[in-house]
């Protein structure tokens, strides 16, 4: 057995929101909406990311993640310079001595999305 992709699905009470939040400030492409549903379907780069409405299966009260997403991108310092006002910041970037040049935030929601980069050494 071998796994292809992952794509994660995030909870979300404010599907318009989240949308936009990923969209408006993290570049990200909205290719699918169902509103009906509460679904929506992003694409950035290769990265693929759906959202849904609570799910009355899992008895949803609010969002609750304990992990994190973690991003690669070429230019994470441009990243952090272009949104670092607009969210709120886990941790600023910095460089890490497991060698990565990296940064955190949380969006709308809470969930926890960390942004990295190799460092050339």
């Amino acid at each position: 057995m071998t796994f292809s992709e992952l794509k994660p699905i995030l909870r979300t009470w404010d599907l318009p929101g989240t949308v936009a939040f990923y969209r408006d400030i993290l570049g990200f492409t909205c290719t699918a909406l169902n509103p009906e549903w509460g679904w929506a379907y992003l694409t950035c780069g290769n990265i693929t990311l759906m959202l849904a409405g609570p799910n009355e299966h899992e008895g949803d009260q609010a969002p609750r993640f304990t992990g994190s997403l973690y991003i690669t991108c070429d230019d994470v310092d441009s990243l952090f310079s272009r949104i670092k006002n607009q969210v709120k910041i886990c941790y600023p970037i910095e460089d890490f001595a497991y060698g990565m040049r990296e940064f955190a935030i949380y969006d709308n929601n809470g969930y926890l999305l960390q942004f990295g980069k190799p460092i050339i050494m």
